[in-house]
């Protein structure tokens, strides 16, 4: 993906900006690869140069509802468990614990050791008494529980920076301290040096691993580094009697007591304690201090600011209520530890598009560093990692999700909610809202209950539609599934069925595609025969070169050399201009346009009375589309449907969209036609077995493993072709749970033979079928197989289903 011909020919000539716990793991991995012409440079000194790593407290915590940071986290572990210096291991084992104070977070400990069942990390959800034989310290009696996972332990992450130092120097690469950088050279769109205040470094590759400076780094390459440094709270007690006789440096799990936003590990007979109770700390990363300058101001080193006791006065007594043996003691030494945070709380790891040769490994917790190094070595080295990347991938931030306000508030919230139950749909709150549809005013008129993704403001039902509820039977739903739900979903989904509703589709991204090479360039970056006549609409995916999928796209031909591309996220507009020619032209349109779902058995009843074109099936058949009027408004009408029934696709500019909406509704009065969110549209789909890309499927998968070889022609050229394989071992299977009131939400293992075997992707309650629909990615399982799903540590029992599980004949969308 990043390299061409011509760097392939030569030698790479590598410098990594930074040498934290990144930068040395980087060098490391990249040297094992075989790219040895790695520098490493560091301002500050070496081996503790003064960024995050040199005051990290080394917790390890594997398991996260995030699968791939959860493979950064175990690949961590096994390497800094594997590595010593001087005889000293860089990783100690002890495990972890986390408690329940709280009938909401013991029950949140049981999704947590889902998500460990569903990742393959050892652990369980143990009783008080077992936690107060882990942590004799705590008082047994305020702790309902905890989450035990052996495996956890302490990176000791200067160790681990020196180990990876030396076995990178032994291979080849150098480290240079003491050099600080000012300038990044480039010439036609690539890198070509890093400048310092000590000289010049030619380089074929740069790679800011810089941490909180990452954004100051960013901007000598001018590329955005969408991160936010904040200061977080940590101290040390003086010794305590109760761990006099402590010998080594730690013999305890490290400990998390969430409900008051504390952790705990030992310092041999001290306790350390950090803090994410204080109010947010933010940083201006242009603004912290070089390592000299920084002794200068009395401070141990850049990254480490001074403590703010007012903050921690309330953290302390929280302490105190915990462990009754601090209540004879005090805090000895505390300071206020600056590191990263995202709008998201994910890295921010890839090549900019803008500067090719330029990458970025920011925003990574020790937790993570060495499955970060490794993942970014695999991918500068072979073209792609082995991991699944896109919820890292520096290009999925919106344009709109990349101000500084935007950054620091979000970035700020991340602090704020690091050790909170947040659910699946929990949006963050601010700044909202921030991107709105045409039809906004009409949907709060309507009493939308709106959700957020990308940045956009999204209907998940209209209140409006409550009455619609009488008469339906619907199984009781517990606490934490009817978070963020209502039985209204379930009305707008039958009304759909039975009726006619609208659906707003803007946030659906929509790429222009132009030029002479349009069609070529198309046809030869995905799966599907692009080769129709204008008119036409097909359903396609991008695949990379091992034949991984980067996406799923439908893309309509308009006219011979223009299509609307269909998309699911900026990488694939990143990636399709990485690869276009200069004959082919591409234009995110997202903005500028807006987009109706029309879908239900009365949909053609609706559109067709206001518009002078043909709308039957014979006339615009399904995956069709044309040019046309609805009413005063001009139209792309797609024949498309992603709820299993009849409809259309409205296109239009964003300064009709409401024209466009008004139009509908006016018409539809007799219809019984209603407004419908995606909480309906995600059950809809599921019935039908509709893939989301990035849910469902990665790059990790095949499209044969997905479930969508249909959409693969082996008979032309594309990108990752050859790599395809048609025999799979696992599948995106369909499941039914057998209980009509049993209801999962995702990312729940599943056990086959009371042994964990695979984990839901996606997961609904299927209204039309009475029973709740999950898909998972399980090994090839006849149909009709029992299994059962892991839910808040009850075994709930399901069944391999033959899909499609409703209209399997198509007979509702082609009418």
């Amino acid at each position: 993906m990043s390299s061409t011909p011509e760097t392939l020919a030569r030698p790479r000539r590598v410098v990594v900006i930074g040498a934290g716990i990144v930068g040395c793991s980087l060098a490391d991995e990249l040297t094992g690869l075989g790219w040895t012409d790695v520098t490493v440079l560091e301002q500050g000194p070496l081996p503790a140069p003064g960024g995050s790593t040199s005051h990290a407290p080394g917790l390890v915590f594997q398991t996260n509802p995030s699968k791939t940071l959860t493979e950064f986290a175990r690949y961590t572990v096994e390497k800094f468990d594997s590595l010593e210096v001087d005889g000293v291991p860089c990783f100690h084992p002890v495990g972890g614990l986390e408690l329940a104070t709280t009938p909401e977070r013991l029950a949140d400990l049981h999704r947590k050791a889902g998500w460990a069942a569903s990742w393959g990390i050892r652990g369980e959800v143990v009783s008080a008494a077992r936690c107060k034989e882990l942590w004799p310290l705590i008082d047994e009696s305020i702790v309902l529980g905890g989450f035990h996972t052996p495996d956890d332990g302490l990176a000791r992450a200067l160790l681990a920076a020196r180990a990876q130092m030396d076995r990178a120097t032994a291979r080849g690469a150098r480290f240079l301290d003491r050099h600080t950088v000012t300038g990044i050279e480039q010439e036609g769109g690539r890198v070509t040096a890093v400048v310092t205040d000590r000289g010049s470094f030619p380089a074929d590759h740069v790679v800011s691993a810089a941490g909180f400076w990452g954004p100051v780094v960013g901007r000598m390459a001018g590329v955005d580094v969408p991160l936010q440094p904040l200061a977080h709270q940590y101290a040390k007690t003086r010794p305590l009697p109760a761990l006099a006789d402590a010998t080594a440096e730690a013999e305890r799990p490290i400990l998390r007591f969430q409900d008051r936003d504390l952790y705990f590990r030992e310092h041999t007979d001290r306790l350390g304690i950090g803090s994410y109770a204080h109010r947010p700390l933010p940083v201006d990363p242009f603004a912290v201090p070089a390592y000299d300058e920084a002794r200068a101001r009395r401070m141990d080193m850049p990254s480490s600011y001074p403590f703010t006791a007012q903050d921690w006065a309330p953290s302390w007594e929280d302490c105190r209520g915990l462990m009754p043996a601090l209540r004879d003691t005090e805090i000895e030494t505390g300071f206020n530890g600056v590191f990263s945070f995202t709008p998201d709380g994910m890295p921010v790891l890839g090549e900019s598009r803008a500067l090719r040769g330029f990458w970025l490994a920011e925003a990574v917790w020790v937790t993570h560093s060495a499955g970060v190094a490794r993942a970014v070595a695999e991918w500068m080295v072979n073209g792609r990692p082995s991991l699944d990347l896109h919820e890292c991938d520096l290009t999925r931030f919106e344009e709109a999700q990349r101000s500084p306000a935007y950054i620091r508030d979000r970035g700020s919230q991340q602090f704020v909610e690091v050790y909170d139950v947040i659910h699946p749909l929990q949006p963050l709150e601010h700044p909202r809202p921030l991107r709105v549809s045409p039809f906004h005013a009409r949907q709060e008129q309507l009493g939308a209950y709106f959700l957020e993704g990308g940045g956009w403001e999204r209907p998940h039902w209209y209140e409006a539609n409550a009455a619609l509820t009488d008469g339906l039977d619907l199984p009781a739903r517990d606490a934490w599934s009817a978070r963020h739900w209502s039985p209204i979903a379930a009305a707008e989904a039958r009304t759909t069925r039975e009726k006619v509703a609208l659906y707003d589709m803007t946030p659906l991204r929509r790429l222009e595609v132009t030029g002479p090479g349009a069609l070529g360039f198309l046809d030869r970056m995905t799966t599907n025969n692009l080769r129709k006549k204008p008119g036409t609409v097909t359903y396609t995916l991008l695949l990379d070169h091992t034949g991984g999928i980067r996406s799923d796209l439908t893309v309509a031909r308009l006219a011979p050399d223009r299509f609307q591309v269909g998309a699911n996220s900026p990488a694939d507009l990143d990636w399709l201009l990485r690869h276009a020619p200069d004959d082919v032209h591409i234009t995110d349109i997202t903005s500028g346009t807006c987009c109706v779902g029309v879908w239900g058995p009365l949909a053609r009843d609706l559109v067709q009375p206001l518009t002078r074109d043909d709308f039957s099936h014979e006339a615009f058949g399904y995956f069709r589309a044309q040019r046309t009027y609805i009413g005063h408004v001009p139209v792309t009408a797609m024949r498309l449907s992603y709820v299993g029934e009849l409809g259309w696709e409205l296109y239009t500019t964003a300064d009709l969209g409401l024209r466009l909406w008004d139009t509908l509704w006016e018409a539809g009065r007799d219809l019984g036609l209603i407004a419908a969110g995606r909480s309906a549209f995600n059950s809809l789909r599921l019935e039908k077995g509709y893939r989301a890309w990035g849910v469902d499927m990665t790059d990790e998968h095949s499209p044969y493993e997905a479930g969508l070889g249909f959409a693969v022609r082996r008979d032309k050229e594309f990108v990752g072709r050859d790599a395809l394989r048609e025999d799979v071992t696992r599948r995106l299977t369909p499941l039914l749970l057998d209980d009509p009131a049993a209801v999962i939400l995702g990312k729940e293992p599943v056990y086959v033979d009371g042994t964990p075997a695979g984990y839901v992707t996606s997961a609904s309650y299927g209204y039309t079928l009475g029973r709740c629909v999950a898909y998972a990615w399980l090994p090839a399982l006849p149909t009709k197989t029992a299994v059962h799903i892991e839910y808040f540590g009850e075994k709930v029992p399901a069944t391999v289903a033959e899909e499609p599980l409703f209209d399997p004949r198509m007979t509702r969308i082609r009418r």
